[in-house]
């Protein structure tokens, strides 16, 4: 913050607002396997493409849904899957 260049001002801030997010990211590191997060990510990815003339957010939610498969399911939802 001693800076006086208002770029590094505001990197500072974000770092200082995140602060508790970044250290807990580097505390859990080792505790989770990284190749089962990287699937599904990707597969979120290849998804919200797929879903991209879809006209509501709505949608493509649901299609996020579909496509991932066995997560807890939303209340709002107007049909239960199998």
């Amino acid at each position: 913050m001693r800076s006086r260049v208002p770029p590094f001002q505001k990197f500072a801030r974000t770092l200082r607002g995140h602060r508790a997010l970044l250290l807990s990211w580097f505390r859990a590191r080792s505790d989770f396997a990284h190749g089962a997060t990287e699937g599904f990510n990707n597969k979120a990815r290849i998804t919200t493409r797929k879903a991209y003339g879809f006209r509501t957010f709505k949608h493509a939610e649901i299609a996020l849904c579909h496509a991932i498969g066995n997560l807890p399911e939303s209340d709002w939802l107007t049909h239960k899957f199998f």
